[in-house]
Order: structure tokens, then C-alpha cells, then sequence
């Protein structure tokens, strides 16, 4: 079964409610639907996902995204309110091997492609499925801007536009801070956007950004860049990174005092991040979009079926590629 027709029908009814959560690293965050859907079709729809199953991608994203998007699969195909497929290829965390998974899928004529985590890569293989009008829907990637690729891209999580104010807004209020300075990934698009957008939005509060360095993705050593911050004597430190060079800037602020001063802020940082930093995350702040805590309908429930299949508790991208489907699924019961 195919469903083009989605992209004239009801797939922009999915609006998400934000919930800010500010913590010291032991509140994490997405958005999980209503899990009551009334039976619709009984046509086997074929969904592609284009997932990072290997390489450093994978444990902090891909593999929490398949877990999510399965579980999703598994209830909304109980309720008889779909009969989902997947047909999984892995991107191998690569720029290349995304592109190849999703022209793979676009050329085995699925009705829709879930997946692809890492904006950077999202930029560079959704025109495809958008070139073959083949819906393409990231439960994950957050950069700003890329849903404009074409009307048959679309994405569960919020953009680094819409999170980010809010977030610079609530951390502002509690901690006070008047003169930050920013770390971030020039070679990575989501880093780019991000550090855009906490810079537009720290300015837009009357604060000073004292500096932004700058590294690439892959480096290791980040000294340079923390003994310059150190120099600056900032209030805060924002980082925008992906989950392998997150880790590493968390443990060497931690070994080079930055953060006994420096309180590090860094937007979506997830239980992975935390667990892999060890004892240097003790204090370092987030925001994001999903609370375990939340009573948001189906919230609980879906932590609860998460825990009896996974054995684990969930991460944001896990939520967020569960609520993913369960949008699809809406989207394809409205467009019928």
C-alpha cells in the first residue's frame, strides 16, 4: 500500500507540546502520544528505516531509534490499527552509507522512511526520497531549518529554533548568568544550528557572549579551546555537540576544573552521555523535550513496555521514535 496521499492529508496535524526540563543530569526529554488509535486498515504498509546500527552513531542513537520505532510497530500492529513492516537498513554512521540507505529504500518502493539521526546527513539524503516523493520522517535530528528540503520531509523532534529559546530562557532564570561562552562543532550541521541558536537567543536576553570556539568532529583534544573559556571567566558554558565529542568535552572540562566554576550546559544530553562521562556529568545541565517524569498520555506506559522488552529504561530518541510511528500511523488512518 502506498500513501502519498498523507503529504495532502492530515500529517501536519502532528503538534508537540514542550516541556522544558532543567536538572543536573538526571532529567532527560522527548514527546509520546495518546496510544489509543482506532482500527483502520488491514493493508500491510511497508515502512523503510534507515537507521545507525554501527559505527559512533550507533548506541547513543540508532540503535535506542529501532528500539522505539519496533516497540511502536508491535502495539500499533496489536491494536489493529495498522499493519506495519519495516525493512531496516544500516547507515553505518556514515555520510555515505545514508545516501545508500535511502536510495536503497526509495528504489524498494516503500510507502514511507523513518530514521536517519545526524542532521548532516539527513541534509544530504532526504532530497532523495523528497526527489521521489517518498515521505522521509526523522524521529531525531534537530537542526533548524531542514524540514524545508520539501513537503514530504518531516520530523517528531524539536528543532534547535524552538527548544532552544525556551531552554536559554530557563536557565538564565535560575542561574543568573550575564557572560557565557560557547563550545561547538563547526563541521557538523546540528552543532551549527544549535550554537546559532543559543547565541541568538542569549543575545535576545541581554547576555554576553564572551567567546565561541570552535573544533571539529573527530578531534580529541579540546585543551586549547577550555583553557581559552577558563581565561575568559565565564558564568556558564554552553555545548553543542553530537553524543562522541560530547563526551569527551564533558570529561576534559572536568579534569581541567572548568566545571567546578563553570556550570556546563548542553542541550539534549541523554542517560548514554551521562552513564559514558561518569562522575565528570555531576552538574552538568540540560534541556530537552521529553520528561520521564510527565504525565503526558501514554508517557508512562510507553516507559513501562519499554522497561519489560528492553530491560533498560528509555533514552529521548527511543521516545521520540516511538511517538514517531504512532504520528505516521495517525497520518496514514486520517489520510486513509
Amino acid at each position: 500500500m502506498k500513501v502519498k496521499g498523507i503529504i495532502g492529508a492530515a500529517f501536519v496535524c502532528a503538534i508537540i507540546a514542550l516541556a522544558i526540563g532543567f536538572s543536573s543530569c538526571n532529567r532527560m526529554a522527548p514527546m509520546v502520544p495518546d496510544t489509543e488509535m482506532t482500527p483502520t486498515m488491514d493493508a500491510e504498509i511497508s515502512i523503510g528505516v534507515a537507521a545507525e546500527l554501527t559505527g559512533p552513531y550507533a548506541e547513543p542513537y540508532g540503535i535506542p531509534m529501532q528500539r522505539g520505532l519496533e516497540l511502536a510497530r508491535e502495539e500499533i500492529n496489536a491494536l489493529g490499527a495498522g499493519n506495519f513492516t519495516f525493512i531496516t537498513v544500516d547507515t553505518q554512521s556514515t555520510e555515505a552509507g545514508t545516501i545508500a540507505a535511502v536510495q536503497q529504500l526509495v528504489n524498494q518502493d516503500v510507502s514511507a522512511i523513518l530514521g536517519v539521526s545526524i542532521s548532516s546527513m539527513l541534509k544530504e539524503a532526504f532530497p532523495i526520497a523528497q526527489e521521489n516523493e517518498v515521505i522521509a520522517f526523522s524521529p531525531i535530528s534537530a537542526a533548524a531549518g531542514l524540514s524545508s528540503i520539501g513537503d514530504y520531509v518531516f520530523r517528531a523532534g524539536l528543532a534547535t529554533d524552538v527548544l532552544t529559546p525556551d531552554g536559554v530562557m530557563a536557565t538564565q532564570e535560575k542561574l543568573g548568568y550575564t557572560k557565557v561562552a560557547t563550545i561547538y562543532d563547526a563541521a557538523d550541521t546540528y552543532s551549527t544550528s544549535s550554537n546559532a541558536e543559543i547565541t541568538k537567543a542569549l543575545m535576545a536576553n541581554g547576555v554576553e557572549v564572551l567567546t565561541e570556539e570552535t573544533f571539529a568532529t573527530g578531534d580529541t583534544d579540546f585543551s586549547a579551546q577550555l583553557a581559552h573559556i577558563i581565561s575568559m571567566e565565564p558564568d556558564a558554558l554552553f555545548v553543542s555537540a553530537l553524543a562522541p565529542d560530547m563526551v569527551q568535552i564533558i570529561v576534559q572540562a572536568h579534569e581541567a576544573g572548568v566545571s567546578d566554576s563553570i556550570p556546563l550546559i548542553i542541550p539534549d544530553v541523554s542517560s548514554a552521555e551521562i552513564r559514558e562521562a561518569g562522575d565528570a556529568a555531576e552538574g552538568v545541565i540540560t534541556f530537552t523535550a521529553w520528561l520521564r517524569e510527565a504525565d503526558t498520555p501514554g508517557n508512562q506506559a510507553f516507559i513501562q513496555n519499554y522497561r519489560a522488552k528492553y530491560g533498560e529504561e528509555p533514552s529521548p530518541w527511543a521516545a521520540q521514535s516511538y511517538a514517531a510511528l504512532y504520528i505516521l500511523a495517525n497520518a496514514v488512518a486520517n489520510a486513509q
